[in-house]
This record gives C-alpha cells, structure tokens and sequence, in this order.
C-alpha cells in the first residue's frame, strides 16, 4: 500500500471533500484525486462514492480511515520527534472511560492535562459500554476489573474497593444475615448478600432488601443521600461524602480490591501523548490507591 495515497485519503476523508483536503494542505485536487484513484485501484475496492454533492466514504472507505488515519498520526508524530530531538506531545487524543470514573476524575485531570499540554486536544467520552480503541477510534481506554485479551496493552493504575455505605441517620444491623433496606443496581442479581470484610478472615453477611433499582451507580448515591436506604457504592464515588459526614460507612465488601486499567491496542505503539496522559494519571493517584479529594 503506498502511504503517500493512503495519507491523502485520510486527508481528504478527515477533511470532508476533496476542495477543503487541497485548501487546507495547499495540494491541488487533481492530484489528490489521483493519489486516491490510485490507492483504489491498487486495493481493488472503491473508498469514496463520487456521484454525490458531498463526500461519502463508502464502508471500505469509512473502515480503512478509522483503523489507519491514528496510525499515520502516530508516525508523522514519531517523525516530527526524531527531528526535534524530542517526543512532544501534540496533534488529538481520544479516551474512552466509564461513566462514574469519568464524572468523578476525569475533569479535573482532563484540565490538568489541557494546561500542561496545549498542543493537545484532548477528547474524553464518558461510557459504559466495552469499546473497541480500533474501529471506535481511540487512542486510550480506562475499564474497570478486565478481562485478559491479547489485542490490548496497558498497565493498572489504580486500585478501588466496594463500600456498603448508608444515610447518617440508619442504623447498622447487628446480626450476621440481616435484612437491610437498600438501593440496588437494576443489573443487580436476585438474592444478592453483602459480605463485609472484620479482619481476621471474619465476614458479615447482610442481605439487601430492594426498596429501589436504579440504572447508573450514580443515580444510587444520589438515593442513598436522600435517605432511601444502604448501597453497595465505589469507594472512588463515596470517599468525600463519607468524610463530609453526609454517608456512613458500615464496612468494606470482602474480595480483592477493583483494578483499573489503561489499555490501548496492542498493534499500536504508544506515542507521546499517551504517555503524557498516562503519566498525568500516575501522577494523581501516587499511592495507586482512592483517597478524599478533601
């Protein structure tokens, strides 16, 4: 495949149009239309469908761009740091996160990062579901608890618990196998039982009673400092309000501590601004470990 062909494709596909590809580079549209018809005919599929008023890839067209256009990213990046004798950060990074980590962290090391590094722009998008750094674009993904999967690389860097918290003004039942009034995650199994952990290998078995079911961990919180009843909660999305007084803590859920992780393909090699990233990262939690933002 000839990169220079590949290169204006990209071009002219993150440009949307041939005309604004040849403003923005100063390159002619005939001879980008040429380096795209070659790259076409050299791969036997047709990328971008040209009887229409605007550009519109065609599916080969749309997959070819989303998995290469980072790639080129990385190695004019690459070559503009062997050049300047160093690695600087510049050019887009994209992150995929989940929702509470995003809300809960995500701002204020995304404003750290924006004021450190300005040749950055930096993209955060706050969701649940498993994304793919390849075909949905993203140059880093934060996930929860892992499974193994060779396609992707990557390091922890934090490590949570599980909390049962509850208002102030519920008391914790005494009784190893009591029945509490909680708040549940909708995707909560049925016959859920609490184990806190009281050293010493001991545990303490509460069963929620479901009083409500919510969808987003963060809409749990949000009851449970309403009054409604105790939760299972991250310790990351309860630490301040258990040290502002506003939730008690009735005990750590028993079990090894919830990993977080930074991944990003493994077919990729990490370019500066991942690594800024992942520094910053690093550098906000030194203890690897969630403590109060107070």
């Amino acid at each position: 495949m000839n990169l220079e062909a590949l290169t204006d494709f990209n071009l002219v596909a993150s440009h949307g149009g041939f005309g604004r590809a040849s403003r923005v580079s100063g390159r002619s549209k005939a001879t980008l239309s040429r380096r795209v018809a070659e790259l076409e005919q050299s791969l036997g599929v047709r990328l971008i469908d040209r009887g229409s008023h605007s550009l519109r890839l065609t599916d080969e067209g749309r997959s070819l761009h989303d998995r290469t256009d980072g790639l080129l990213s990385e190695i004019a990046e690459a070559g503009e740091a062997v050049v300047l004798g160093a690695a600087t950060p510049r050019g887009r990074l994209r992150v995929s996160a989940p929702v509470v980590f995003a809300h809960v962290v995500l701002g204020r090391i995304a404003a750290r990062f924006a004021l450190t590094y300005p040749d950055v722009q930096l993209e955060i998008v706050a969701e649940d579901r498993k994304v793919d750094p390849v075909e949905d674009g993203f140059d880093l993904i934060i996930r929860i608890d892992p499974s193994a999967d060779e396609q992707l690389v990557g390091r922890r860097f934090l490590y949570d618990e599980r909390f049962v918290v509850a208002p102030p003004d519920m008391a914790m039942p005494e009784g190893d196998g009591s029945v509490v009034r909680a708040v549940l995650l909708s995707a909560s199994p049925p016959g859920q039982v609490w184990r806190l952990a009281k050293g010493e290998g001991r545990e303490v078995a509460l069963t929620p009673q479901p009083i409500l079911r919510l969808s987003s961990l963060l809409m749990v919180r949000e009851a449970v400092l309403a009054g409604a009843g105790a939760a299972l909660l991250p310790k990351l999305l309860v630490a301040d309000d258990i040290a502002a007084g506003r939730l008690v803590l009735w005990g750590v859920h028993a079990g090894p501590p919830v990993e977080i992780w930074a991944l990003q393909s493994a077919r990729r090699l990490i370019g500066a601004k991942v690594r800024a990233f992942l520094d910053i990262l690093d550098r906000s939690f030194p203890e690897r470990i969630v403590t109060p933002a107070s």
